[in-house]
């Protein structure tokens, strides 16, 4: 069977179609990255030409001249300029980021059925700007760093080699997840936590690989089950507007739960792709006996997001590797020494993050909003944290749950329709109520201060 022919009897379009069999690709070639003779050089060499091909084959040969300007950019500023580097690299590699998403307007195209690399040039951003960011720090005074910053920092260059294989290995940059430059060379050259032993190179991975993989075919399922009875048409239907206000809430909710399990297929897919590789290994569990853990290779916590407690915990149970990026190189960099952080912190990260995704303005406004409904999160978290009865800590628990499902969902639609006038249309017809309901929260927070409880462990991950 064709290409067109296989595209139509699974419903995609021949572009979809390819990318999707390249990205399955990637748990093979991932597979035999262990066993490539010759050394660290070769493996080096392995992982960025198979990254290259499979580029090439999903998405033609402009796709690596893409990948390949900001790479430069990024080396050349490690080579000329190491003091400001890390700085240079942000604003040239997201600029021309920004460039693809405003000429490719890829949403558009995704909406449609179509795709392009500019979702694979998004990932390999973010490698860049680590590593040479990492590279940046390696100048610095270890009394000046944060721990993270300690354990990824770069004291001496990267090869090209080294550099090109670390952005491209083994497929990697179609959609996650994002590591560091450190953790890459290590597994590359068999050291740290994947230096060989008697009990062999690192725990087998085919268990965890084929748990991935049986997550990825069960979500694809369901989403393929959904999806026809939950399209993003109907937000701009006539029909759509016949519904009563709890029917427009509940169709918002099971049209942001279905796009879901899009994004739980493919980084359960790019999770098996990573363990059967061997560098999604992350050590071993404080359990008696331990186990192997593989929290490198993963992105997302599927039911710790759909029963979330609080806003707060969104970020580790979504995109995780993307959100841990965005900490370590937004974050908490925007804190100044001594100083804690604010909603500044906040806004400025999400924001970057909205930029990151594309410039529509659905995107924007969800990150916006997203950072106001986690300062809500946190009003209602303080209250729980203040209540002097299990009763009322209960009660608060029940209302910050439910606070985060109807304004995330609420929310999201606006990440999934993208445009302004469908954007506008959805919130409107639920009245805004996920857009008010934080920062009425935020504003009764600064009114309301319930006093400090002890500072426990549960209060540090707020």
């Amino acid at each position: 069977m064709e290409l067109p022919e296989m595209a139509s009897a699974i419903g995609v379009s021949v572009p979809v179609l390819r990318f999707l069999l390249c990205f399955a690709a990637t748990i093979p070639v991932s597979f035999f990255h262990c066993f490539v003779p010759g050394g660290a050089a070769a493996r080096h060499l392995y992982a960025a030409a198979t990254g290259a091909i499979l580029s090439y084959l999903s998405f033609g040969f402009s796709s690596n001249l893409h990948f390949l300007v900001p790479m430069l950019l990024g080396y050349a500023s490690m080579v000329i300029c190491r003091k400001y580097c890390g700085i240079i690299t942000f604003f040239l590699a997201f600029g021309y980021l920004i460039g693809c998403h405003v000429y490719y307007m890829s949403g558009d195209a995704w909406k449609e059925g179509g795709i392009d690399a500019t979702g694979a040039l998004m990932v390999i951003t973010l490698k860049i700007i680590s590593c040479v960011v990492n590279y940046n720090d390696g100048l610095l005074k270890e009394e000046d760093l944060r721990e993270a910053q300690k354990k990824n920092r770069l004291l001496k260059l990267p090869s090209l080699l080294e550099y090109v294989g670390y952005c491209l290995c083994c497929g990697s940059h179609f959609a996650g997840p994002v590591y560091e430059m450190k953790d890459y060379l290590e597994w590359t050259e068999r050291k740290g936590i994947w230096e060989p032993t008697k009990k062999g190179l690192t725990p087998s991975p085919y268990w965890a690989t084929l748990k991935a993989i049986l997550q990825a075919a069960f979500c694809m399922g369901l989403y393929l089950y959904l999806v026809p009875n939950f399209p993003l048409s109907r937000f701009t239907e006539p029909v759509f507007q016949e519904y009563g206000f709890w029917k427009r809430l509940s169709y918002q909710y099971m049209a942001s739960f279905t796009a879901r399990w899009k994004y739980y297929f493919i980084w359960s897919i790019s999770e098996a792709s990573m363990i059967i590789s061997g560098l999604g290994f992350s050590g071993w569990s404080d359990s008696n006996p331990s186990k192997a853990l593989w929290d490198r290779a993963k992105n997302v916590d599927i039911l710790g997001l759909e029963l979330t407690t609080s806003a707060v915990r969104i970020p580790f149970v979504w995109n995780i590797q993307v959100s841990t990026w965005l900490r370590h190189y937004v974050y908490d960099r925007l804190v100044q020494k001594g100083k804690k952080p604010g909603f500044f912190q906040l806004l400025a990260t999400q924001t970057v993050s909205a930029v990151w995704h594309g410039l529509y303005p659905g995107y924007l406004i969800f990150f916006v909003q997203s950072a106001t409904m986690i300062a809500g999160s946190r009003v209602l978290y303080r209250w729980q944290q203040a209540s002097q009865t299990t009763l009322f800590k209960k009660l608060f628990l029940l209302l910050n749950f439910t606070y985060t499902v109807l304004v995330l969902n609420y929310s999201s639609v606006g990440f999934m329709v993208l445009s302004l006038h469908e954007t506008i249309a959805a919130y409107g017809s639920v009245y805004y109520i996920g857009t008010i309901l934080p920062i009425v929260l935020i504003l009764l927070g600064n009114i309301i201060k319930p006093a400090r409880p002890a500072r426990t462990k549960a209060r540090k991950d707020q």
